[in-house]
């Protein structure tokens, strides 16, 4: 069976668009030979942050090729992808989620897709820094229709799991994209004293892309917290500043 298969319409697809095809043909992708530079890649040794993380030997692009094809899935069926070992099987299965968001334009079924996210998330089944980045800046975009996202947002940046805590600032890039940056401001500043370096990362880039939008607002936040900023977190910021202004930040950090 081909990601280009044709589904039946109607209710016939659910008996055809369902997580066993679809690992089916993932599996079917697989290159063994990839699987231990991916594990390298995504840090599963033990103590690192994908301890543990189990790979079939798949593209990103051909991940999304599946996705594509299974892209009328119920939820009942992706929650069984991200049930998955495979970190493959759990990249597909976000991305037809995010894919459906996308699509959806009905507040309650947004509220249903977030809530579900939110859910798996807490499960740890979005545990990985490519899982969080390929879904929660577009779910996030949720947080938009909430008349107060603030709670949600500092309780994921306290969290004790790092995806939580990487989630709950790239939830903020929907926020950016809005024209809207206090919730990544605020965010930013909660997680300055964070000791992971994918959190730096993380917040680095959302400085950054305020700055690209308004870099007052990055200069003002850079003045008020330079001091207090992981280096990392602080190169990321600044990437796209003149290498003068740059070095500037840089002699005034850590």
């Amino acid at each position: 069976m081909s990601p280009l298969y044709t589904w039946p319409v109607g209710e016939d697809f659910k008996q055809v668009i369902t997580a066993r095809r679809a690992i089916t043909e993932l599996r079917a992708l697989g290159k063994p030979r990839r699987v231990q530079a991916l594990q390298s890649f995504y840090k599963t040794a033990p103590g690192e942050y994908g301890e543990g993380d189990v790979f079939l030997g798949l593209s990103v692009p051909q991940s999304r090729s599946i996705a594509k094809a299974f892209r009328a899935m119920e939820l009942s069926e992706i929650e069984k992808l991200l049930a998955s070992k495979f970190h493959e099987v759990r990249l597909c299965g976000l991305i037809i989620l995010t894919n459906q968001f996308k699509a959806s334009k009905e507040v309650k079924k947004r509220r249903e897709f977030f809530n579900f996210y939110v859910k798996q998330l807490k499960l740890g089944r979005v545990n990985n820094w490519d899982l969080v980045d390929v879904s929660a800046p577009t779910i996030g975009e949720y947080l938009l229709e909430v008349e107060d996202p603030f709670p949600l947002l500092i309780k994921l940046s306290k969290s004790r799991s790092l995806w939580e805590r990487r989630s709950a600032i790239l939830f903020t890039f929907a926020f950016i994209r809005a024209g809207h940056f206090a919730p990544t401001l605020k965010i930013s500043k909660l997680l300055l004293k964070d000791h992971h370096d994918l959190i730096h990362k993380a917040t680095g880039w959302m400085m950054r892309e305020v700055g690209k939008r308004d870099l007052s607002m990055l200069r003002n936040f850079l003045s008020e917290n330079v001091v207090d900023m992981p280096r990392t977190m602080l190169r990321y910021s600044i990437e796209k500043l003149p290498e003068i202004e740059r070095q500037k930040w840089l002699k005034k950090s850590k």
